[in-house]
């Protein structure tokens, strides 16, 4: 399946049903009266959360959605039906923006959730609705009210506990490949990733879903590369591990230059909790291996893990500190604890 998380889609609202014009006609009655009745009320689009979908795929191939309109009032006092309401079915973590792609309208997280997207309009009054004393044979009735129309945005967000976050061929995909059941692309050249993949990891009694991105490089939050389009599914992570090549010669240049890219996209990324890891261990002697985590300790201000995706080593270490702090957040998170940084779209 591909993967999906940005789409522009318009949507029309039904419009309401005509009111009936009508008069009784029927044998032996000399003074039948008006009897049309009211129209239906046109269907509404809604953005409904559902469980069983992980992209917006389905909004390249379709993008435009109208509700059902409303039936006409008809004689006999009989009231039109309303109009079937249209479902625009998105998965867990999307946001429903404006046309500008910068109102959020509503935010789906949970399966089951809707967000009313479109109105539709109102049914017109048929003439039975406006007779009286005075007026015993009106011969006019209300037109429906259109239903809303207008164009919005969906944009997926994926919803991890965990992220990995480095520059291209850091280890991210080969990492996750080995600590979940995902199978992401893996190669030996720059950007093998280019969408975002999720795994199910197990540290433990601990399950948490981990989230891998394309790799960031230097001038990425202005386009360089595949910019910092695909950090927006981090935002939801509560921990980061932050992957270092151990065969870049410059290791703290590299860590400077993720660290930046994160402070200048925003989305409190740059203030998550941060593990950092040096990658690639099996590929070093000891002595260089030393000369580097030294110098990663240095510039991250904290000791980084020494881990080796292909050989083991390290992995499980790297897994209990994601799971603990995890567990860590879970539980203030629970308690009302946790530090509520305000919401960004």
């Amino acid at each position: 399946m591909k993967f999906l998380d940005l789409a522009k889609i318009y949507i029309k609202a039904g419009d309401g049903g005509d009111g009936g014009l009508s008069f009784r006609r029927e044998k032996f009655i000399e003074f039948g009266g008006p009897d049309g009745g009211d129209g239906g009320r046109g269907g509404n689009v809604v953005v409904e959360c559902v469980a069983n979908l992980n992209t917006l795929i389905d909004y390249r191939y379709q993008q435009h959605f109208k509700a059902q309109r409303g039936i006409n009032g008809m004689g006999r006092n009989r009231a039109g039906a309303n109009g079937s309401d249209c479902i625009v079915k998105v998965p867990p973590g999307t946001v429903v923006l404006a046309e500008d792609q910068e109102t959020v309208l509503a935010e789906l997280t949970e399966p089951g959730e809707r967000y009313l997207a479109a109105k539709g309009g109102n049914g017109g009054f048929g003439n039975a609705h406006f007779k009286s004393p005075t007026n015993q044979a009106p011969r006019h009735a209300n037109p429906g009210l259109p239903g809303d129309e207008l164009t919005i945005w969906l944009r997926l967000k994926l919803i991890a506990d965990a992220g990995l976050v480095g520059l291209p061929n850091a280890g991210k995909s080969t990492f996750l490949a080995a600590v979940s059941g995902a199978k992401p692309k893996i190669g030996a050249y720059p950007f093998t990733t280019l969408n975002p993949g999720l795994g199910v990891v197990r540290a433990g009694d601990s399950d948490f879903v981990l989230a891998d991105i394309p790799g960031l490089i230097e001038g990425a939050h202005e386009g360089a590369g595949l910019g910092t389009r695909f950090l927006g599914h981090l935002e939801r992570t509560k921990v980061l591990l932050h992957l270092v090549d151990a065969t870049e010669e410059d290791v703290a240049g590299v860590y400077r230059t993720v660290r930046r890219e994160l402070k200048a996209y925003g989305g409190g990324l740059e203030t998550k909790k941060e593990i950092v890891a040096l990658s690639k261990a099996d590929a070093l002697d000891a002595e260089t291996l030393e000369a580097r985590f030294a110098d990663l300790k240095k510039v991250a201000r904290k000791t980084p893990l020494v881990l080796s995706a292909v050989t083991g080593a390290g992995v499980k270490e790297a897994l209990y500190a994601l799971a603990r702090e995890i567990g860590r957040l879970r539980r203030d998170e629970a308690e009302g604890t946790a530090p509520s940084d305000p919401w960004r779209p």
